[in-house]
């Protein structure tokens, strides 16, 4: 290691202290290119074109996974299933592939070619989306939708570390947020079009095509969406590959040994930070899955109008939350507070509970939209600060693993449990189909509670960790 006075770092933004407060040095690895620091960020339009087609890809990896939550009548009459079987369709077969193979490829994010893995990613799982549309039983369906996940595991970690290597730290909030809002554009998306060809669709109860034979309407509801993502893979080839920022700027994939050792001296704020997230996902994923159902059970709605409205809810109310959320962090974090991200993350999670709870409750529908929209502009928000709340206390090497980890967490939980929870409620607690809002309620309250008790007790822990962070050079935000 090199030692490097004060006075070299006079035109820093902030000081980068040792452990020894008499002592103002920094700890530079020796022969490192510190020159990476100094590296001009690509051009603003540029990066907001990138910023756009990742957030795009975001949006079909969404659409993808969420359109099934919308065909659960039409899925479990056809093939005989109940809530719970199409729970772990929704849930568990995706997430248990999409956690499992994010961590190694998150170690490719963080030595090789960002844009070649989202790319190979997003051709697999547009193949095996469309594949799910030539499924007849439940094992075959299951398995397509194990492919989904193992090709959207590609997506984020990578897309989280392009984000930070195109983005100044002052605008890292609002870019994650908005690449971050794929997630309610994408499933607002899979709702909206979803209800749309459904309806068309189902004019007849199967279809015939060319070279595949009969399919039934939900089938291909999952051949049009799988083939529209393929049509859009080319528009990845025309995003580069920006430089590396930080001290270890060009070294290969860290040893895992180096991150899980990084994760034991920050385990609060990591722990505090992931699990509150995840909990956060857990009440938004069983909501997501199961409000179109409960709308079409409670309140009579098809499944076209209930595509329609619901769908529109998420995709504006989500899409301004978590864009919103972003930038309200970044300002707050402009006035020094280190804590802004996850202080944020807690408000909105605590703040969306009252409607959250409400429009579960009220016997009208309208009254029932009229809640639902609040409730889901504030819990987005959670979705943009989290990534950037990670990013803050993780050095620049890590940050792709660091990335697949966090998405392990809030998927498994999430995802994984998510859906299944509300299910299980439906199935063996309340037996009875009708009871499905009562499950949510539980769910949904249940997650929320853990969520804020974890991201409010987290935030000291976390201000320690990024003080931590701040005194490495190659975590220096350029």
């Amino acid at each position: 290691m090199a030692l490097l006075d004060l006075p070299d770092l006079a035109r820093t933004p902030r000081p980068y202290l040792s452990e020894t407060p008499n002592v103002r040095r920094v700890l530079v690895e020796a022969g490192s290119p510190q020159n990476q620091h100094d590296l001009p960020y690509p051009k603003p339009a540029y990066a907001c074109y990138v910023l756009v087609v990742l957030t795009c890809v975001y949006v079909f990896s969404f659409i993808d996974r969420q359109v099934l939550s919308l065909l659960v009548g039409p899925v479990r009459r056809d093939l005989g299933i109940t809530d719970t079987e199409m729970s772990l369709l929704i849930g568990i077969a995706f997430a248990a592939f999409y956690v499992g193979f994010g961590i190694p490829l998150g170690r490719i994010a963080d030595s090789g070619s960002r844009r070649g893995l989202i790319t190979a990613g997003f051709a697999l799982w547009s193949m095996f989306a469309a594949g799910c549309g030539l499924a007849n039983t439940f094992p075959q369906l299951a398995l397509m939708r194990m492919g989904v996940g193992v090709g959207e595991a590609s997506l984020s970690p990578a897309a989280y570390s392009l984000i930070t290597d195109y983005f100044p730290p002052r605008l890292r909030g609002l870019a994650q947020g908005v690449y971050n809002a794929g997630i309610h554009i994408g499933s607002g998306a899979a709702l909206m079009l979803g209800g749309v060809v459904t309806a068309w669709s189902s004019r007849q109860s199967k279809w015939k095509l060319p070279l595949i034979g009969e399919v039934r309407s939900w089938q291909l509801v999952f051949l049009i969406i799988g083939l529209a993502g393929l049509l859009f893979v080319p528009f990845m080839f025309s995003v580069k590959e920006p430089a590396r920022r930080g001290a270890a700027a060009g070294r290969r994939s860290v040893p895992l040994a180096e991150v899980l050792e990084h994760f034991q001296k920050n385990w609060r704020a990591y722990g505090c930070h992931n699990f509150g997230i995840a909990f956060v996902s857990l009440s938004g994923y069983a909501a997501m899955s199961w409000v179109p159902t409960f709308f079409i059970r409670r309140h009579h709605w098809t499944i076209a109008r209930t595509g329609l409205i619901y769908g529109m809810l998420i995709a504006a109310c989500g899409t301004l939350g978590i864009c919103w959320a972003g930038w309200l962090a970044d300002r707050i974090a402009a006035r020094g507070r280190r804590d802004a991200y996850l202080r944020v993350a807690f408000w909105v999670a605590v703040a969306s509970f009252p409607t959250g709870m409400g429009f579960l409750l009220v016997p009208n529908a309208t009254l029932a939209v009229i809640l639902l929209a609040p409730s889901i502009f504030l819990s987005a928000g959670a979705f943009s600060v989290g990534p950037a709340a990670l990013m803050e206390i993780t050095p620049q090497r890590l940050r792709g693993q660091a990335g697949a980890i966090y998405l392990f967490v809030i998927n498994l939980v999430g995802l994984g449990l998510g859906p299944t929870a509300v299910a299980l409620c439906t199935d063996y607690v309340f037996h009875d189909d009708n009871m499905l809002g009562y499950s949510i309620l539980i769910v949904t309250a249940t997650a929320q509670m853990v969520a804020g008790i974890l991201l409010w007790h987290g935030r000291k822990h976390f201000v320690r960790s990024h003080e931590a962070a701040i005194r490495l050079l190659d975590a220096k935000p350029a």
